[in-house]
């Protein structure tokens, strides 16, 4: 039955749903054509304000290049050979198909709160893994229900601390780079957001039951399919890019850029200097304690901690920093990574431009006041994730979605007193919802594991189900 499901929805999506940056035109067309028939905006003022460096096209070039620096440095820590070593430990642990795919699902899970990033490489990596461990104790696996669970990280990274919208949402910076001018929109602390009762017992939760449904899920022995191998791995190790490097004598290069490429003492040059700014940010009365004495009085000023897409990322860079062998093992992850990046750099540039003209034109104003006419503060905060679920299907991107629709989000939230909080988690768990169907950012977990999108997707509907369930109840009791 599973098998047949996943075979209908991705028929549905490969007949429906095409290239995301082909969606990303024609979006715009739609919001060019409603601007100009719903306002009295010109065709001519309305290409001036899609264009428009401060407010149209551009607004979003440091928050695309934030989303990047995101993918990337989740990758490269994920990519590593401490964190790949320590999954392959763990997938050795499972002695059946149900406790492999509880433990892969939690795992990615857990991971995908920390950064979604992570959660997304290594709950691929430890499916992978999971997989061949129990095929070599002659335990027959269901790879794709295992592949499955490792995308369960997807499920809820939104409510962890790389989640676009609360993190862009922390201070006036932020908030300012992606909300257009008007619209009634002010700094949250994290404690709003991510760390609000609401959010700790809807991810958390999830955390616990997605896992468990999983497992549930997990055939009797005789039903599982053959075991999926990736036809070849989606990133260089630094064993084998090392014999790669060495194949050829004439390539080589001189001893001291060897020793510069090859050995980790760049990579701890700049984790030295990130590594300063870390302890001013996390522990600013520690460095204090420790620098008084150089800096007297002057350096006594503490602040709080809010964190941001800038920090997180210098985070992430410093742990990719300390866990890669050699500047160019973290070349190559990197590079691997970027690959991911492209949808972002060609899609961005088009949201952006999206929000330039309904903003400016007035229509956003228009769309807010017939959703405050016909929305309660109990039931928009449930339609804010509704219709989140349905966007993130046409914008496969929770930067680029917040971009759009967060500014009618909040301009609701201020028209109907709803708190601001709870209308930016309403967005973010739409957004992580419907990453169940959608198979864009599904592609390094398919490459990882060598298994079909067609062949996870049923059961990542079901646990979307369940999970949509969940979040809507949350958002009604605690919201």
């Amino acid at each position: 039955m599973l098998a047949r499901l996943g075979d209908l929805l991705t028929r549905v999506f490969r007949h429906t749903a095409p290239e995301p940056f082909v969606l990303a035109v024609l979006l715009t067309a739609v919001a060019f054509v409603a601007c100009a028939t719903h306002t009295d905006t010109t065709p001519g003022q309305l290409v001036s304000m899609w264009a428009a460096p401060a407010s149209g096209v551009w607004k979003f070039l440091a928050f695309g290049m934030q989303m990047c620096l995101i993918l990337v440095t989740g990758f490269a820590v994920a990519a590593s050979k401490p964190v790949s070593w320590s999954l392959h430990a763990l997938s050795n642990l499972p002695r059946t198909g149900a406790q492999g795919a509880l433990l892969v699902a939690f795992t990615a899970a857990t991971l995908g709160i920390l950064h979604w990033g992570l959660g997304l490489i290594g709950g691929a990596i430890l499916a992978r893994d999971v997989t061949r461990a129990l095929k070599k104790r002659g335990v027959t696996v269901h790879a794709p229900l295992i592949a499955a669970a490792g995308y369960t990280g997807m499920l809820v990274w939104h409510g962890g601390f790389s989640g676009s919208a609360p993190l862009k949402m922390t201070s006036a910076a932020e908030v300012a780079s992606v909300f257009p001018a008007g619209v009634r929109a002010t700094p949250l602390p994290l404690s709003e957001t991510l760390l609000s009762p609401l959010n700790h017992v809807a991810t958390h939760g999830h955390v616990v039951i997605a896992p468990l449904h999983i497992m549930l899920m997990s055939p009797q022995p005789g039903n599982q399919p053959e075991t999926h191998e990736p036809e070849r791995p989606t990133t260089m190790t630094e064993d084998e890019f090392a014999a790669l490097s060495n194949t050829k004598d004439d390539d080589r290069p001189g001893p001291l850029v060897w020793f510069l490429e090859r050995t980790p003492v760049v990579n701890y040059l700049l984790a030295a200097l990130i590594g300063a700014w870390a302890l001013s940010f996390y522990a600013p009365d520690l460095a204090h304690r420790l620098t008084q004495g150089a800096l007297g009085e002057a350096g006594a000023a503490t602040r709080a901690l809010r964190l941001d897409p800038n920090s997180l990322n210098l985070t992430f860079l410093l742990l990719a920093l300390l866990l890669h062998a050699s500047p160019m093992s973290l070349v190559r992850a990197v590079e691997d990574a970027a690959r991911g990046c492209a949808g972002i750099i060609l899609q961005f540039p088009l949201y952006a431009g999206i929000m330039g003209m309904v903003a400016s034109s007035g229509l956003l104003a228009q769309i807010s006041a017939q959703l405050t006419d016909i929305a309660t503060p109990t039931t928009l905060p449930l339609m804010t994730m509704t219709s989140a679920a349905i966007v993130n299907l046409f914008v496969p991107s929770g930067g680029g979605q917040w971009g759009i629709q967060g500014p009618l989000a909040m301009q609701g939230a201020a028209d109907l007193s709803i708190a601001p909080g709870t209308m930016v988690m309403a967005v973010a768990y739409g957004d992580q919802l419907t990453n169940m169907l959608q198979p864009f950012w599904a592609l390094p977990l398919l490459a990882i594991t060598g298994v079909k999108a067609r062949e996870i997707v049923g059961y990542t509907c079901l646990v979307m189900i369940v999970a949509a369930a969940w979040l809507g109840l949350c958002l009604l009791v605690l919201g």
